[in-house]
């Protein structure tokens, strides 16, 4: 039985409708992201999860209880803010332990478990200061001290690295990561980070518009995205998606792709990938970066590699990795190559292309047909 599970859950405020027919059930212990761009109803769903926000229909389950009609406070969850919420005139000692003080909780009992996440989150050092004499990711940690510190049975995170500078969201995340595995805990997480979301979770909902376009693995939405929009959302840089038609080259489907200058580039449909529209439709290519390579550095156990010689139009050294640019179907495809990569600028270069890794889309509904 799912740990959280979220059945047909609408949210409207009036004539507005934000969050529409919601379905989503997560394992106890998992990790689950939130993610979307912004106005897409990710804060709401998490708000509603909370308890802060009614809901118009559905149902929301914590631990095989239902819970649409019960306080925050009997919902046994804390939650993590993207303002930190402390108060500025207590210790860090009195921030973590003031939800245990509210409860009647002994103060022996109250010291020993601010003590016991204090060196968790590695803050021991800091217990005696107050708010304003910690930087931003020790604010966070002192955040996520007072929800810990409780032991409820689901944490909500609501865009908590946001405040804080790139490194220090880097960093923050992996401390995030490695408390999520070393206490086992179940996590809502929200951001617009896509890269948070495929570092952190084990489970992804993308949303858009108030509808949830997926749910899978990390994996599965990088990979196999069931649409344009997660296509386009997920990834850095985002998936290649080129418009081409279907043809025919000898017994199987290939994409042809118009470029400018000389003749389209033909690129063979994996073999696993089924096809169910006919030769003469047109369609949008997916493929992302780093399935497009210099040649030496294509992957080996590929099946289905192609060369495509193509002019350059950018040349970008990003230290591990060069990022180059070319034109297809009238659009800049990046490719992913290695940093030694022999390529210069505005000469023509040969690609490998990866189609064991591409996948098609509908361009008028944006759906995935291969």
């Amino acid at each position: 039985m799912a740990f959280l599970e979220i059945n047909r859950l609408e949210k409207s405020y009036g004539a507005m409708s934000v969050l529409k027919g919601i379905n989503l059930a997560m394992e106890e212990g998992g990790f689950l992201v939130l993610v979307g761009p912004s106005g897409c109803g990710k804060s709401t769903l998490l708000n509603t999860i909370a308890g802060l926000e009614s809901i118009s229909s559905g149902e929301i389950k914590i631990a095989g209880r239902r819970v649409n009609d019960r306080r925050p406070s009997e919902r046994d969850i804390a939650m993590v803010f993207q303002s930190y919420a402390l108060y500025p005139n207590m210790t860090v000692a009195q921030n973590i332990a003031f939800g245990l003080e509210m409860r009647k909780v002994p103060k022996p009992e109250r010291d020993k478990a601010v003590a016991e996440v204090a060196e968790t989150l590695q803050i021991g050092h800091l217990l005696n200061r107050k708010p304003s004499q910690l930087s931003g990711g020790q604010r966070q940690r002192v955040a996520m001290g007072r929800a810990l510190v409780r032991k409820p049975k689901l944490f909500l995170f609501d865009e908590p690295l946001s405040n804080l500078d790139a490194k220090l969201r880097v960093d923050m995340r992996t401390e995030i990561k490695r408390l999520h595995n070393s206490l086992g805990t179940t996590i809502v997480y929200v951001t617009h980070d896509q890269i948070e979301a495929m570092t952190l979770a084990t489970k992804i909902a993308v949303l858009k518009d108030g509808h949830l376009q997926q749910f899978g693995t990390p994996a599965e939405i990088y990979n196999d995205p069931v649409n344009t929009f997660v296509a386009d959302f997920m990834g850095s840089p985002p998936m290649n998606l080129v418009p081409g038609e279907l043809v025919m080259s000898g017994k199987a489907y290939a994409v042809a792709i118009e470029r400018d200058g000389t003749a389209p580039v033909v690129l063979p449909i994996a073999n696993d990938r089924t096809v169910v529209s006919p030769a003469g439709q047109k369609v949008v290519l997916g493929i992302r970066p780093e399935a497009i390579t210099d040649v030496d550095g294509a992957d080996r156990n590929a099946k289905n590699v192609i060369r495509v010689s193509c002019r350059t139009e950018v040349v970008e050294p990003a230290g591990s990795d060069t990022f180059v640019v070319t034109r297809l179907g009238g659009k800049d495809v990046v490719a992913r190559m290695r940093s030694d990569a022999a390529v210069k600028l505005h000469s023509t270069t040969d690609f490998a292309y990866n189609m064991d890794r591409a996948v098609l889309f509908d361009p008028a509904s944006g759906n995935r047909v291969a």
